[in-house]
């Protein structure tokens, strides 16, 4: 509907919080040199984006388009949440269209939240019943959120009791030069763990010597 996305804008901007906007900014890393350098914020917590995309749910995807584009984060991130919610509903051909326009428009999912908020849902999901080839080619990006995309993507499996994917990721991130892989695949690992112990320790006691040590216990950012 024309104007939805001037709307929904618009709601944006009531609920935006400078104190917020700065409190995150620094949360996020955004300084000189660090992984979040240059991103905006307007200081809207996580549960309002919620809401915001579930009010506009059929946002047109030439808006969806300019949505993901945007430097504000929270506005990324509700574009991410209304295909996340739109990609549960479709039948095949929506759900790879969604699909499709995610693996487009990579270069805007850039940071941890975004990542691991949508990847499963949208690309792990696509991929339980796909060819998984892509994981592997993203895992050897010098991108790295496209890095991080490829291990988190593989929590979807992981909750299906599905984790060879996981673990030849892990592998080969295992010298990765960046903590936020090191921490997803940690994270990835006690998640593996949750479900089967044997197979999370044997792959500790077959690689724990070269393991970064936030690879072996890290913590959930989120």
């Amino acid at each position: 509907m024309p104007g939805e996305l001037d709307q929904l804008k618009k709601d944006m901007r009531r609920l935006a919080s400078p104190e917020k906007a700065s409190a995150l900014s620094r949360f996020f890393k955004t300084g000189k040199g660090e992984y979040g350098e240059g991103e905006a914020f307007l200081g809207i917590m996580v549960p309002d984006q919620r809401k915001l995309a579930k009010k506009y749910p059929d946002l047109l995807m030439n808006d969806l388009r300019k949505l993901i584009s945007s430097r504000m984060h929270e506005e990324r991130l509700v574009c991410l949440f209304i295909l996340i919610n739109r990609y549960k509903k479709v039948d095949s051909n929506g759900k790879k269209e969604v699909v499709d326009f995610y693996l487009r428009n990579l270069r805007y999912i850039n940071n941890w939240d975004l990542v691991d908020l949508s990847s499963g849902p949208i690309l792990g999901d696509h991929l339980i019943h796909n060819d998984r080839s892509i994981l592997y080619e993203m895992a050897k990006s010098d991108d790295l959120w496209e890095r991080r995309i490829a291990i988190m993507s593989t929590f979807t499996f992981i909750r299906q009791n599905d984790f060879g994917d996981t673990l030849r990721i892990a592998e080969m991130f295992l010298n990765d030069r960046h903590d936020l892989i090191h921490k997803a695949v940690g994270w990835m690992l006690r998640e593996i763990g949750k479900r089967d112990q044997a197979k999370e320790e044997e792959f500790l006691d077959q690689h724990c010597k070269e393991m970064p040590r936030t690879m072996q216990v890290c913590d959930r950012e989120i």
